[in-house]
């Protein structure tokens, strides 16, 4: 198939998920579209969620297909993990200068040390003098993805830039800007379109998975040999804020690779192979929070707040009551989730796999975290659904629970679970609960509740699961293990019950009810 008729499926097909086909396009001339797509690219439909597309497997990438421009920029796969498949664009083609003269100029301390636009509220005066765009006729999706990062980041610096001074100054938000003037609303929307995602900015098609760059591009994705693209602040600690979360993903190949054999493995009764699977997969996470545990020292706490701001969002913040009007666009306000990390593809990957997702409590918490899930990449979305509903179909868990070692192994896994999002909860607190009372998170959730909602349900399911183990079957390691294991999810269960409670005497009641699915 020829790059040019790529192109054409692609687009027609990628934008099923946001618009609705052209009148012009008959029903058949669709469908036909829709099934040259599925098979010439396999795993770039669209999540099945839109379209109940639900295929029994799912094509990983095998080559990242680097000189590929007419297929999205993410695609899961066995080399990129959930990474993008080449290094994102650093800078603007010619064309968008005055774009790129302004985010370059846009940060409150610019790289030279001297103040940017930002810096004293200069930045909205700046954007008048933008030209409005035409991007209808670019399907390049390296470009692509480099004009939805930097049109969010801008789009993200115009509406809370009044926030972010009052913040300085007063320490509370007040009123963002509430129109996003069509000189960055039009294109922005247009590009969101062709990539499938919410004209918002996004934790991995903006803010941090293709906002880095290497300093030698023949070395590889270590926060050594990595510096950003965009930033709000310009400080040190933004940088380790973003790049930190890049490392952790630099993991994942190995995170697809070991779920995939996990699935396979249950799927074909090997016992040998789903035992190594888990295994494997416990020491990837072993890499990815260890990774994480490098914020503290790359991202200093204090710091946090300088630019927490301009990663809120439209929906369920009070900076935008009446949501955000998109000039040129929509005359009714729209409401979008800000950038989160939990909009990364990891962890939801573990849960689906492991079948915790299943088992999350039916309350407004839960549909918040499934309203976060919405946030990705659509190549991303359809590789969770997939795994998700292999897990269900083969019983992950339930193959696993039939052996003792093998619970042994999944309980370890769980437990890894739980040190990623535990050290997400002491983030929560050292980060953001001890320095501000704003009681809701950039994306939107409320800031005491909402990782507790999560952390308690796989804490239970440990409780749970350690109930059923034939003790007399584990090796002696094993042993040793279970019991570790079994004592930590208790001591954390106690401990984040009393910080729950400790906390909503901090944030009141009526905050913390304020939840918008």
């Amino acid at each position: 198939m020829t790059n040019f008729i790529k192109q054409i499926v692609h687009k027609s097909f990628i934008l099923s998920a946001v618009v609705p086909p052209s009148p012009r396009i008959t029903a058949t001339k669709f469908n036909l579209f829709k099934k040259v797509a599925i098979k010439e690219f396999g795993a770039l439909t669209t999540s099945s969620t839109c379209h109940n597309v639900q295929p029994h497997t799912f094509n990983v990438l095998k080559d990242v297909m680097e000189h590929d421009t007419s297929s999205p920029s993410f695609m899961v796969g066995y080399d990129n993990g959930f990474l993008p498949r080449w290094d994102p664009m650093v800078q603007l083609p010619d064309k968008f200068y005055a774009l790129e003269y302004l985010l370059q100029k846009m940060s409150i301390q610019l790289p030279n040390g001297k103040p940017g636009l930002l810096a004293n509220g200069e930045l909205g005066e700046a954007v008048k003098d933008l030209p409005l765009y035409d991007i209808k006729d670019i399907f390049d999706q390296r470009l692509l993805s480099a004009l939805f990062r930097d049109y969010t980041f801008l789009a993200s610096a115009y509406l809370l830039e009044p926030c972010d001074i009052m913040f300085r100054e007063k320490k509370d938000y007040g009123l963002g800007r509430q129109i996003l003037p069509k000189n960055i609303a039009v294109p922005l929307v247009e590009v969101a379109k062709k990539l499938g995602a919410f004209p918002f900015m996004e934790y991995a098609l903006s803010y941090s998975l293709y906002n880095y760059r290497r300093v030698d591009p023949s070395k590889p994705i270590v926060y050594s040999n990595l510096n950003l693209i965009r930033e709000f602040s310009g400080i040190s600690s933004e940088k380790g804020f973003i790049l930190v979360h890049v490392t952790m993903v630099a993991n994942s190949p190995s995170l697809v690779r070991w779920t995939m054999e996990t699935l396979d493995s249950v799927e074909k009764n090997d016992r040998s192979r789903f035992n190594n699977s888990l295994s494997k997969l416990n020491e990837t996470m072993i890499l990815i929070n260890t990774e994480m545990k490098t914020m503290w020292e790359r991202s200093n706490p204090d710091d946090y707040l300088k630019f927490r701001t301009f990663i809120m969002g439209s929906k369920n913040q009070p900076m935008f009551p009446k949501g955000v009007i998109y000039e040129g666009v929509s005359e009714e306000p729209l409401f979008y989730r800000g950038e989160s990390g939990a909009n990364d593809s990891m962890i939801p990957c573990m849960d689906n796999l492991l079948q915790i997702t299943s088992k999350l409590p039916k309350n407004p918490l839960t549909e918040v975290l499934k309203d976060f899930r919405r946030y990705r990449p659509i190549n991303h979305k359809e590789f969770l659904d997939f795994v998700q509903r292999h897990a269900e179909k083969v019983d992950v868990r339930g193959f696993a629970t039939q052996d003792a070692n093998s619970t042994a192994l999944y309980l370890a896994n769980l437990d890894k679970i739980i040190a990623f999002r535990y050290r997400h909860w002491n983030f929560t607190k050292e980060y953001i609960i001890k320095n501000t009372t704003h009681p809701v998170a950039t994306g939107g959730s409320p800031i005491v509740t909402w990782l507790p909602n999560q952390l308690l349900t796989i804490l239970e399911q440990i409780s749970q699961i350690y109930k059923t183990i034939d003790y007399s079957q584990l090796t002696p390691e094993n042993k040793i293990l279970i019991d570790e294991l079994i004592a930590k999810a208790d001591n954390k269960k106690r401990v984040l019950n009393g910080d729950v409670k400790i906390l909503k005497e901090k944030f009141s009641p009526e905050s913390q009810k304020h939840v918008v699915v």
